[in-house]
């Protein structure tokens, strides 16, 4: 990353020829290169209408431009932006013009870099910005607007907060025992740690619901040869995903095909047939069936008859089993739903079905969620160093104990310093003797 004084610019609209364009700056210079665009920098915060013009006065564009003064802006520096007419010959003279004027390109994220390091933005919203533009889902979409609107960062701030108050209540301890600090302080603060860490846990044990959405669940379809899977996995993804054939074993190796499932994303896993076999390719087609079975969020076990293949079940994982071929009169069995994939008999159901499973395991309605395994480290970090303190005898290897849980959330939000901490006794305590 560059110097974050240098003037950034960059094209803020998406790729390719469009009817306009928008290029976005950012830093001390903004203001100036306005000036000599424009010869007549707008009034803050109204879009008017500019005649740009490079430095030896020949006209580049007739542009909308809008002026944005720091701290207000949203990477917290002066910062303008420049509505473009779309073509090609326009961006380049404009973009010209502003690297003679001394600005450079962005490098990628350096916007919302730069929107953290002045505060605008904590860590967590700033990855929700990214998840929001690469959101494939309503449901994903959701999820990403709920994080940049501060829902997963207050609850994280919360433990912060209550953490920083634990940390200074013990330096107090520490470091002027004579203070005059109720007897009950102690009692108080082993109280206090045991409830925060058992709420970071609970956080942590929500079956990654935020991440299964964030990146898409997995559905392996599995069991044993020639039962249909192929046929059923082109039926759910609408297209031809796998080559369809009477003859067993013609899946050898894991085929994968994205679809949309109640507003969540899911990754279909076409897999061989499950069976014993003497050839070396389609027996390393079933291993590999069985490993990416074992990993996935939820089964779909296939059969035609009772005889289904022994599937493991991932830790926490769904399964569900489902009798095709029902055009044939197949025994269905204890199956959970009937379908035809041949004819379509019964996929309305099937797709209701897992469709509800999607919404159970992502649960973007639910509580704030993590979305990424950087959150889940942190916080994972954190509650096994609250432990720790918990079961610390002394005050120091408690005090430090908790000073690396906070700085375990510290990490996640990218928010924690010992002015926090200060503050915190400054505060609390009458200590400034």
């Amino acid at each position: 990353m560059q110097g974050a004084t240098d003037t950034i610019f960059a094209v803020a609209s998406g790729a390719g020829q469009a009817a306009v364009t928008v290029l976005r700056l950012s830093g001390p210079a903004s203001g100036g290169l306005l000036d000599q665009l424009c010869h007549r920098r707008p009034a803050p915060r109204a879009a008017t209408v500019r005649t740009l013009r490079a430095a030896d006065g020949e006209v580049l564009d007739r542009a909308l431009v809008l002026w944005l003064p720091g701290p207000g802006s949203y990477t917290g520096e002066d910062s303008a932006e420049l509505h473009l007419h779309g073509g090609r010959a326009v961006l380049d003279g404009v973009t010209d013009a502003l690297v003679e004027g001394g600005a450079r390109p962005a490098e990628p994220g350096e916007f919302t870099r730069r929107a953290f390091l002045h505060g605008r933005m904590d860590l967590l919203e700033a990855e929700a910005v990214a998840d929001l533009v690469s959101a494939e889902t309503a449901a994903q979409r959701q999820q990403a607007l709920r994080q940049l609107g501060g829902a997963l960062g207050s609850l994280y701030r919360g433990w912060t907060e209550r953490l920083t108050r634990l940390v200074a209540q013990q330096e107090a301890l520490i470091d002027f025992p004579d203070e005059d600090l109720p007897p009950e302080t102690e009692a108080a603060t082993l109280r206090d740690m045991a409830a925060i860490r058992g709420e970071i846990t609970a956080h942590l044990n929500d079956g990654r619901r935020g991440e299964r959405l964030r990146e898409g669940l997995v559905i392996a379809v599995t069991g044993p040869p020639n039962v249909g899977k192929s046929t059923l996995i082109n039926a759910l993804a609408g297209r031809e995903v796998a080559i369809v054939s009477p003859h067993a074993g013609t899946t050898r190796d894991v085929l994968e095909a994205r679809i949309v499932l109640g507003g969540v994303p899911v990754t279909l896993l076409d897999t061989a047939g499950l069976r014993e076999t003497a050839d070396p390719i389609e027996a390393e087609g079933v291993r590999r069936a069985r490993a990416r079975a074992a990993a996935a969020d939820f089964l779909i076990v296939v059969r035609d008859s009772n005889d289904v293949a022994e599937v493991a079940r991932p830790d926490g994982a769904g399964m569900l089993t489902v009798a095709n071929k029902a055009d044939l009169g197949v025994d269905p069995g204890d199956a959970q739903i009937v379908v035809s994939a041949l004819t379509g008999a019964g996929m309305s159901a099937l797709r209701e079905r897992l469709a509800g499973e999607a919404r159970r395991l992502a649960d973007a309605a639910g509580p704030p969620a993590g979305t990424c395994t950087r959150h889940r480290a942190g916080l994972a970090d954190a509650a096994s160093w609250l432990g720790h303190a918990e079961a610390a005898g002394l005050p120091e290897l408690r005090g430090e104990a908790l000073r690396v849980a906070l700085r375990g959330i510290g990490r996640v939000t990218g928010r924690v310093g010992t002015e926090d901490v200060l503050d915190a006794v400054f505060s609390q305590f009458c200590i400034g003797k």
